[in-house]
This record gives C-alpha cells, structure tokens and sequence, in this order.
C-alpha cells in the first residue's frame, strides 16, 4: 500500500485557492459532525433509498448487519433530498478518514486546479463527486446505510492527475521507506485496490468502492470537455526537479 507525502510541483502556476477551500470546508463540516452527533451526519448523508424514492428518512431504520439487528439512526435533511449528494461529500467517518482524504486532495488537487482554473476545478470536483455518489446509489438501491464523504470527489481528480501527469514523481511512504515513484504507479495502484475491493471476496466490507471507481472514471471522462485530452508529448514532460 503506498501512502503519498508529496509530489513534484515544479510547473505549477496558480495557488491551490479551491483546494484550501475544500480542506477548510470538509474540516468545518467535521466539527459540525462531531458536534451534531449522528442527527447531524444522518440528516446530511446521502442514503440510497432517499435519493431514489426522494422521500426524507426520520425515524431510526432496523436493518440486519453480519447477522445482527442493528439500528441505523435518520433525522430531517433538506428539503430537497437530492442536495446530500452534494452535503455527503464535505462529510466523514472518523479522524482517519478525514485525514486521508484531505491528505490526497491536498497532494494532486493542485495540480488538477492549476490545469484547470479555479472556477472549472470546483465545477469538475462537485461534478465527480455527485457522480461517484449516484454509482454507489445505484449500486445498492435499497440501502438505508448513510454513504458520505470526500473519497468519490476526490477519485475524479485522481483520474484527471492519472492522464495529465502519468510521468510525475510523487514521494510515498512503503512499509517504513520513502521512494520516488511515477504517477501511473502510485494511482493505478490505488485504482487496483479499489477494483479488487469492490469486486473480491469481501464485496466491498462496508467501503463504497464503486462511488471511488465511479469518481475516477468520471474525472478521466470529465478531463476532455473541461481542459481537453493531452497530447503524448505533453504526457510524458516531467521535471528534473523533485519537490514535496
């Protein structure tokens, strides 16, 4: 498993101002969350059946989990339900989920950012993330279980990263190293995991695999209308230079 502390920054242009933005925003919603409690995350979670039915859950729902009854709390979200695509993807799990996601969109999304300009990239990471929440909607129709956080968002800038920058060098920790590696190592890796979790025997354990594996389909298909298709050329540039 590779964990990213950083990449190569070298032909960056602009600041990550929407990338800053989001970690900010996902942190603020996760002291909302801590202090809200489980009303909170469930009123503002998306939930299959609420999206599909487009009726609000508001009474704990009884569902059978590993063998055991197991009450899952709901409350009042928005009015119009549909909105927790969007509120689902500033929310979190737990510290390390936060952490992880905010770590990864720190380390690629500003390259994304500077490719596309501000306004685009907050465009094309709603645009992914509400993408990668409908294929885990659609993927689970009856589910009652609230789906949130950043991950499928954050996929689709990882596929965009993946085609722009394949050549990147992007410093991971392995086991108890640090190594350099490109790009297309480090995220098809991270692609790979997600197919097999998603697809192997455990069938996904709880993990929204396919909201991940729909993010980073959708931001390599969304790459095209917002920025346009690299050439091979422009591929295969790196830097001489390696930065964190």
């Amino acid at each position: 498993m590779f964990i990213p502390l950083g990449d190569d920054n070298t032909h960056r242009r602009r600041s990550p101002l929407v990338v800053i933005g989001l970690i900010v925003a996902c942190s603020i919603v996760w002291l909302l969350q801590l202090e809200g409690g489980d009303s909170f995350t469930a009123a503002y979670s998306a939930i299959p059946v609420e999206i599909l039915q487009n009726k609000d859950l508001v009474t704990p729902t009884i569902v059978d989990f590993g063998g055991q009854r197991v009450s899952i709390p709901q409350a009042p979200g928005p009015s119009l339900i549909w909105l927790t695509l969007i509120s689902a993807m500033f929310m979190h799990g737990s510290w390390l989920h936060i952490i992880g996601n905010m770590v990864y969109l720190y380390i690629f999304g500003d390259q994304i950012e500077d490719a596309l300009g501000h306004l685009q990239f907050l465009f094309f990471y709603i645009i992914c993330g509400i993408i990668a929440s409908l294929a885990h909607v659609l993927s689970d129709p009856s589910s009652v279980l609230p789906s949130l956080g950043a991950s499928g968002a954050i996929a689709g800038v990882l596929g965009a990263y993946l085609v722009l920058h394949p050549q990147n060098r992007v410093k991971v920790l392995v086991l108890r190293n640090v190594v350099d590696l490109p790009a297309l190592v480090v995220l098809g890796g991270w692609f790979a995991l997600q197919f097999f979790g998603q697809f192997g025997a455990e069938g996904g354990g709880g993990v929204a695999y396919l909201a991940h594996i729909g993010g980073f389909i959708a931001g390599i298909i969304l790459l095209l209308p917002f920025h346009g298709w690299p050439s091979r050329a422009a591929r295969k540039k790196t830097s001489p230079r390696r930065a964190l």
